[in-house]
């Protein structure tokens, strides 16, 4: 599926190809603090079908639990995440679902690192709704 995104301030613009069946929530510590709430949903997309159309994201660099270092790009202005990968050599990089125009149509298939899960997130109904602040 062509997927297109960008950040929230819009000096980063992308389109890649993903697999709608591959979207993930991603449990892990690294992914709640990096995003500022409880989880990440992310979709892969192999290097070779990620293009940038404007904006170069700024790359930080993370070492996991496990050694492996991750890249974490996001926009220098706005502060949007934009993708993980492999530091070294990346073949598929982790778009975030949230910056896809198509995000709506992309509910996740699969959950991981669910250890990590916080206890609340797996049930939301009983809080109070509004469809605005």
């Amino acid at each position: 599926m062509k997927v297109d995104g960008q950040c929230h301030c819009g000096q980063i613009c992308y389109e890649a190809e993903i697999d709608p069946d591959k979207v993930s929530v991603y449990h892990c510590t690294d992914c709640q603090t990096l995003t500022g709430t409880a989880y990440r949903v992310s979709a892969p997309a192999s290097a070779a079908s990620l293009v940038f159309l404007a904006g170069t994201p700024k790359i930080y660099i993370k070492t996991a639990d496990s050694g492996n270092k991750r890249a974490q790009a996001f926009c220098a202005n706005c502060g949007t995440s934009i993708y993980s990968a492999d530091a070294q050599d990346p073949q598929t990089y982790a778009l975030r679902v949230g910056t896809m125009s198509q995000r709506a149509t992309l509910p996740a298939k699969r959950q991981i690192w669910c250890r990590s899960a916080l206890p609340w997130v797996s049930d939301l109904s009983g809080l109070e709704r509004s469809d605005r602040a």
